[in-house]
């Protein structure tokens, strides 16, 4: 247990130097990468759609660690949505924050521009978590034990239900996605395993929250962080550099694309706005 604190206490000291700054990235600036993705012929009367994405949460969302401060994994997302067919325009917004908890994205929810931009939405993707762990650590940091996330872990899981409901209530058509937490010391601390237990457990509270709600799916990273034989860390050893960013924006391209652009084989894309 005391190499479980004294990792954790390093990442409080990490993220304790993070400010809470609302950056709202309207223009993302693309990035283009050749891609090779096979895709099935398309029906002969359709026409490809405008996808209205919001992307909110805590650092993982702003960007913290993309070296081009262009919005972590979003412009990576851009470029691979509008390599689909079925995509004509795909317009992200950034709302995150860095140093949210979740306590704080459910109250971020309640502001009339996030509300409205939620509403005009076919995708809301979330990062929530990893702060509220961090919170366990700072509060208990001098006798830190793995039940002391137990509680804050239940609070996470009421507030997630709540985030999710919000989003569902003012956009009942909005496809969620949320990406899972991943343990950053894997590397350098593989012998505790008490870290990856916390991780899997907040992320299974996860999947049971997103399971209460219709077109709310999970993102799993952590293996991808896990089995890359790439360096994915920024040098403070938490948040993802700019090839963790295109691996997590793969991975949530690929869920993207197995519940939506697979159904253009015998049907069109629908969404919410018809152009």
């Amino acid at each position: 247990m005391k190499k479980l604190f004294t990792s954790l206490l390093m990442v409080t000291v990490l993220l304790c130097s993070c400010s809470s700054k609302t950056v709202l990235n309207e223009d993302v600036p693309k990035y283009r990468e050749p891609v090779n993705v096979l895709k099935e012929e398309l029906p002969k009367d359709f026409s490809p759609k405008d996808f209205h994405i919001v992307s909110i949460g805590d650092s993982l969302t702003f960007g913290v660690g993309d070296s081009t401060n262009s919005g972590g994994y979003l412009p990576y997302l851009e470029a691979r949505l509008e390599n689909e067919k079925g995509v004509r325009d795909a317009r992200l917004l950034n709302l995150g924050v860095r140093g949210h908890r979740t306590s704080q994205l459910l109250n971020k929810l309640q502001a009339e521009d996030v509300q409205k931009a939620i509403t005009a939405a076919d995708i809301v993707i979330l990062t929530t978590g990893g702060n509220d762990i961090m919170k366990v650590v700072k509060e208990n940091f001098s006798d830190l034990r793995l039940n002391d996330f137990v509680h804050e872990r239940v609070l996470y899981e009421e507030q997630l239900a709540g985030i999710i409901g919000a989003i569902k209530k003012a956009n009942p058509a909005a496809v969620v996605y949320l990406v899972g937490l991943y343990n950053p010391f894997f590397q350098y601390f593989a012998d505790i395993r008490e870290l990856d237990l916390i991780m899997e457990d907040w992320n299974e509270t996860s999947k049971k929250v997103l399971a209460k709600y219709p077109e709310a799916y999970f993102v799993d990273v952590a293996e991808v962080f896990r089995n890359s034989d790439r360096n994915l860390l920024h040098s403070d050893y938490f948040h993802p550099n700019d090839d963790g960013y295109k691996l997590m924006a793969e991975q949530i391209y690929l869920q993207i694309q197995e519940r939506l652009f697979k159904k253009t084989s015998s049907q069109k894309i629908t969404t919410k706005r018809s152009n």
